[in-house]
């Protein structure tokens, strides 16, 4: 992947955060929760569709960028949700259904400085 340098436009990310104690606590098959991070980053694209970071980063499929986080907990999830909304940063909360349980959210493409601030807390997904 090529660094974007000074003065080129910045590059564009979807950051996908995932609740961490749903594998390690409370032992959900980890494909179960790639699936949950798949249904977030889908619908954020799709509610989104029309913004122009989106259309940007959909028009070159071959040099998509995600970076997946994990937060440790619900709460620290929903709390993130709420910081997302106050800032305005566009994201789609993914409640899986019918248990009615958070379990990630993706936030739409955008600039990677425009939202690491809000994001620094949360480390790489494992």
């Amino acid at each position: 992947m090529a660094a974007t340098g000074a003065g080129s436009p910045s590059r564009l990310v979807q950051y996908v955060v995932v609740r961490s104690d749903l594998v390690h606590k409370l032992s959900w098959p980890l494909g179960a929760v790639i699936t949950q991070a798949c249904h977030a980053a889908t619908a954020a694209i799709h509610l989104h569709y029309g913004d122009p970071d989106t259309q940007q980063y959909l028009a070159d499929l071959d040099s998509m960028h995600k970076v997946v986080l994990g937060a440790p907990d619900e709460a620290a999830l929903s709390s993130l949700s709420d910081s997302l909304a106050q800032a305005g940063v566009a994201h789609k909360l993914w409640v899986e259904q019918p248990e009615n349980i958070p379990t990630c959210l993706a936030l739409k493409p955008c600039p990677k400085e425009a939202v690491q601030p809000l994001l620094r807390k949360f480390k790489l997904f494992k």
